[in-house]
Formats: structure tokens, sequence, C-alpha cells
């Protein structure tokens, strides 16, 4: 089988093509980049030795893919995943929109022409950020929690947030590309006949990630800890009680090795991905975890709440564990692990990745 990956020497483009070569015996790999990244040459010299084939391109350049091979299916992995991406102080809105929406139409064609099946990496970001703030929570004093007596609204669970929970705008800039991404996916799969899955997954975290005060967070926040970096809880009180479930993409990596050996027509297409409720975690809890790794910090309280900041986000696996027989394999305990491991091997990590 022959894949093409977007964005490849990204952390999820390059980590999953490792994890399918590991998972699949003869399994062609290669992918597009265009290296933008602080830190992404360190991915693409360790690709290479995997025996990826690497394709320096844009895939905002209808150009760049006529360098591409034929592949039987693509996982598009390349975006700018920052939530604030097209805000003042971020990279452009024009360039959110070039980045994230227009270039999609470019990995359709691609599909189109060679008959490959599509994987779309999307977000939980897609959700309404009203509904998403609505959500009936539980104060506790170190994270935020569901409160069930209240009443979940449509597309919420125990387990968490649903394909079918609210999307309605505003989502964010980000968000709404990633949205449109789908829709025209699903579009494109239908109008000329080759299959396309959708994995909305939740914070996507592991070692050697170059995470950032705005993506990554689990990365970054380890990383500056263990260096003393000032860190600060923006919004709810300040208090780093907002809540987010983490997932290894490796883990991600299974799941769509599992679509992509899945022959169905028609049916669901969207799924949530991600650590779920026993892979979740707050900001104070990860702090606490640090501390007794790396010994007390002090995080500064930062009151002000930015425009897209939400209380509380995990995904329910219950679509993909029915249909794909699919959950996460990767406890919380030893993804923190993995990443502090890392952290603690590499003095200049930060540096690296442009901080």
């Amino acid at each position: 089988m022959k894949i093409l990956i977007t964005g490849i020497c990204g952390f999820a483009g390059s980590a999953i093509a490792e994890a399918l070569l590991e998972r699949r015996e003869g399994l062609t790999v290669a992918g597009i980049d265009n290296l933008h990244r602080p830190g992404s040459e360190i991915n693409r010299l360790r690709l290479r030795k995997r025996g990826v084939k690497f394709i320096q391109g844009d895939i905002r350049l209808a150009s760049d893919f006529e360098l591409l091979p034929a592949a039987d299916w693509v996982i598009d992995a390349a975006a700018n995943p920052s939530v604030l991406a097209g805000l003042p102080g971020n990279v452009s809105s024009r360039q959110l929109f070039e980045h994230n929406l227009a270039s999609i139409v470019n990995v359709l064609e691609y599909c189109k022409r060679h008959r490959a099946g599509l994987l779309l990496v999307s977000s939980s970001r897609v959700y309404s950020i009203p509904a998403l703030k609505s959500l009936p929570l539980k104060h506790n004093w170190d994270a935020f929690s569901l409160d069930q007596a209240a009443g979940l609204p449509p597309g919420v669970s125990v387990r968490g947030i649903g394909a079918g929970f609210s999307t309605s705008a505003p989502v964010s800039l980000y968000g709404a590309t990633k949205l449109a991404c789908e829709a025209m996916a699903l579009e494109y799969g239908e109008a000329f006949g080759f299959p396309v899955w959708i994995d909305r997954c939740g914070v996507l975290a592991g070692p050697g990630q170059f995470g950032t005060p705005e993506q990554g967070i689990f990365a970054y926040w380890i990383n500056a800890h263990l260096r003393r970096r000032p860190l600060r809880y923006i919004g709810f009180e300040g208090t780093g009680r907002q809540v987010r479930d983490v997932l290894h993409p490796r883990d991600l990596a299974e799941l769509l090795d599992l679509q992509m050996r899945r022959e169905r027509a028609g049916g669901q297409r969207i799924y949530t991905a991600g650590g779920g409720p026993e892979n979740a975690m707050s900001l104070a809890q990860l702090t606490a975890w640090c501390d007794a790794r790396f010994g007390a910090l002090a995080v500064t309280a930062d009151e002000n709440e930015r425009p897209y900041d939400i209380p509380w986000v995990v995904m329910d696996n219950a679509d993909c564990e029915r249909h794909f027989g699919w959950q996460p394999d990767t406890p919380l305990a030893a993804l923190l692990d993995e990443i502090a491991l890392h952290a603690e091997q590499h003095e200049d990590w930060l540096e690296r990745s442009g901080l």
C-alpha cells in the first residue's frame, strides 16, 4: 500500500508516518511539507532514515502536486494548528485561509485524479464556542468537570463530546477552516467516488512535539516548567481549571489504519477521537504533575480571557469503539512520562521550537 501524508514533517504527520511503518509491512510512505515550522527539518532527517520519500513543497500550490507520486490513501495532516491563528498578533486571516482551507482543493483534486482515499485529521475546535461555554460544569478546586445532574445537551455524554454536538458559529476562524474542509472533503468523496474518513481529534501530544503557548500545550508546559520558564493560567479566574483530553499520535495512527482497512459504502464518516475522560487533565493538574517531577514552580494568574478560550473539551470515542474496535492505548501517565523524558534529554528543545 502507498500512502501520501501532507504536513509530514510536522509533529502529527511525522509521528503518524512512523507509527504506520511499524504497524504495516510493505508500506510505502511519501510526504510533502514546506518546512516552514521551526524544527521541522529534524523530523525530515528522521523520516528519511525510515525510508520515507520526502518532497519539499507547498500544498497551497497546485503545481507542487505534480511532483507527488500516486498513492492509495492521503492523510491530510497539514494545517496551521493554532486556534488563535488569524487574529491580530498571529498569522493573518488571509494566511490562515490559504494554509487551512484554500489548499484543500489541491488535496481533493489529487485524490480525484489518483482515486485515492482521504483521511482528514480535523479538530475538536469545529464545535460551537457558545455551546461549549454553556456546558453544565462543576467548578472543582483544580479542574472543571461535567455536571451530569444538570442535564447534558445533545451530542454530549459522560464520555465526552461526540460528532453530533453543535457546530454553529462562532467556532473561531481556525475552526471554521477545518469545518469547511470537512464539508468539501465529504462532497468530493461523494461526487467522485473515493472514500473519506474525518477524525475530529482532541489535543495531540507526545515526545518531540514543538509545543508553544498557543498549541501543543502539554509538551510546551512540561518543557517550560522543566526550564523554569514563566507560565500563566490565562482566563477562568486564573485558576488553570480548564480541561483537555490528550491523545498520542501513534494511537491516532492505529485508528487511521483501521479506517483504511474498512471497506464500507456510505454510513458515518465523521468521528471524534481523543484521549477521552481517562486521559483528560486541567492545566492546574498538569502543573501539580510537573511540580512533583521537576520541583515546584509558581504559575502567574491572568484572568483576562482570550476570544476563543473554552473551559472543557473531552472527546467521546464511543463511535470509534463501536465501529472499529478502537480505544487509545497510551495512558495519560505514560504519555506525560514520554514527553518529560524527551524534555530532559533535549535541553534546547524550546529553542529548537523557535521559542
